[in-house]
């Protein structure tokens, strides 16, 4: 019973997909940011309240 229930290549494959999957959620998050003040346009923080 004192085995290991992943070996170190499972372990460096699951770091791997999850440095990987971090950066793509990294990358849609930049995107709709930009699209969102491409949207709105640069002049949206000026505006009068």
């Amino acid at each position: 019973m004192s085995q290991k229930p992943f070996s170190p290549e499972d372990m460096s494959r699951r770091r791997k997909r999850s440095v990987a999957l971090a950066l793509v959620l990294a990358g849609l998050v930049v995107l709709f940011f930009v699209t969102t003040v491409v949207r709105l346009g640069g002049d949206v923080a000026l505006r009068n309240l």
